[in-house]
């Protein structure tokens, strides 16, 4: 071993003349000092020596360096921080826009007479706080969930991780809330969706409105270790919480029900279980149907479609296939600058749910447009105000009568039997031809009462025509026609 050691640390002779000397300097750069190159790489004295010597054994490459050494600096001018500026120019300009939707906030919630203590100042405490909750509109993004439940200002709210309210919506402006099951998922899953006033997706709002986003969360369910580290296993728990805040307004979280629609065709993915949602197109944007007490959801894609039984004229159907066929949604807004019904296609209905549409449509009575002005003046509180609804769809009271005792569909049904009564009184049998046991010399024609119960005959002992008479001959005539 010390021999092996000996030959291997004696260097030889070719060896030292060969090797380079060290004292020397190394080559310069014959290329004339770049600025950009210099201001670029002055953190990075080796990069900039790299650069040079490329450009030294390829002079055409100083161009190509000169504009990467441009860009660089360009980079570096953007990254820069100024009074705590964002690091680019994108984040940034998304920056503001949140801060300017935030001061709009804000600024709503102030007019509305909701200022320190509501659901839009984020000094607000939170009577609830959900982490981590994926929202679909009006931003697709986690946020953390709040609820603010004190005050006339008390509202739901979405909070970003600087805490920062990006949007929300006061109790006092909310329509209804829905909590309804995503179709086709693996993984049960739930939409909270919170429908404002003035925007159902439907109706065109008032010029002068106060128009508030519609908001959708998920809630999907936990695993099996999340439950037992406490996480809630349904949707039911917050629905429940969100009822308190909304049993003043008259309100509460609706689900669909089975008593109100269940579809006839079972979820592949669900092991036979039956769906409460029907597969429909509106135009090429294709959605969900469910069909809950309040009214009629389409859902999940931006914006939401939302029939109270209030704005349904009527409802029918087209298009009735082998397979298939499509249900029209007549509306009425009187808010709008033509007050006419519009009427809403769903098209490619499976008509395996054809019998539970129809049996829901005829419960509510969406088939008849004489019930639409009823329900209206529900809505609008013409009668008492209506009870909230139990599970089952029904009313929890009935509604009261109007002054006079008689409800509009009382009246609807009174008219058509006075109308039935006037075309009874107007037909006369002889006018419809001479065949046997027709004609005008019945029993019941001989005899015409005057106003003094008299009757007059003339010799022939036939009864003398006098103007009802010739009213008669009038309705003959029409009749022939």
């Amino acid at each position: 071993m010390a021999g092996f050691t000996a030959i291997t640390s004696r260097p030889s002779a070719a060896a030292t003349a060969s090797a380079p000397q060290t004292n020397e300097p190394p080559p310069k750069h014959t290329t004339q000092s770049l600025p950009e190159v210099e201001q670029a790489f002055a953190e990075h004295p080796d990069l900039k020596k790299r650069v040079y010597s490329a450009i030294d054994e390829n002079p055409t490459h100083k161009p190509l360096f000169s504009s990467i050494s441009s860009y660089i600096l360009q980079l570096h001018n953007r990254s820069a921080t100024v009074n705590g500026a964002a690091s680019s120019d994108e984040p940034a300009a998304k920056k503001r826009k949140l801060e300017e939707q935030q001061q709009q906030q804000q600024q709503a919630a102030r007019a509305n007479g909701a200022g320190a203590g509501s659901w839009a100042d984020a000094n607000a405490p939170a009577d609830l706080t959900v982490p981590d909750v994926s929202f679909s509109i009006p931003a697709r993004k986690k946020f953390q969930l709040e609820v603010v439940g004190k005050g006339p200002g008390a509202g739901i709210r979405a909070v970003g991780a600087g805490g920062a309210v990006e949007f929300g919506v006061g109790f006092a402006d909310v329509d209804q809330i829905f909590c309804l099951p995503i179709p086709e998922k693996a993984k049960r899953q739930w939409n909270f969706i919170v429908i404002p006033k003035n925007n159902d997706g439907v109706m065109t709002a008032a010029e002068d409105a106060d128009v508030k986003e519609q908001i959708v969360w998920t809630f999907a369910e936990p695993s099996n270790k999340e439950v037992e580290a406490g996480a809630e296993a349904g949707p039911e728990p917050t629905a429940a919480r969100l009822d308190q805040y909304l049993k003043s307004h008259g309100k509460r979280v609706v689900f669909p029900t089975k008593a109100e629609f269940q579809s006839a065709i079972p979820q592949a993915h669900r092991k036979g279980e039956p769906g409460s949602h029907v597969k429909a197109f509106k135009g090429s944007k294709e959605g969900f149907l469910f069909f809950t007490r309040e009214g009629i959801i389409f859902g999940f894609k931006k914006p939401l479609m939302y029939f109270s039984f209030a704005s349904i004229d009527s409802i029918s159907y087209t298009s009735v296939l082998q397979r298939t066929f499509n249900l029209n949604i007549t509306v009425y807004n009187p808010a709008s600058a033509d007050p006419k019904p519009q009427e809403i296609e769903f098209s490619m209905i499976d008509q395996a749910d054809y019998s539970g549409i129809d049996s829901y449509i005829k419960k509510h009575g969406l088939n008849d447009a004489s019930m639409a002005v009823q329900r209206r003046a529900q809505r609008y509180n013409v009668n008492a105000p209506t009870q909230v609804k139990g599970e089952d769809g029904e009313d929890a009271g009935a509604a009261d009568e109007e002054e006079d005792g008689v409800t509009e569909l009382e009246k609807a049904q009174m008219m058509l039997e006075d109308q039935e009564d006037e075309e009874e009184e107007d037909y006369d049998p002889g006018s419809d031809g001479d065949s046997e046991g027709e004609g005008s010399s019945s029993e019941e024609e001989e005899y015409d009462d005057d106003d003094d119960g008299s009757q007059e005959r003339d010799e022939d002992g036939n009864i003398l025509q006098d103007e009802l008479g010739s009213e008669a001959e009038d309705v003959e005539m029409s009749d022939e026609e």
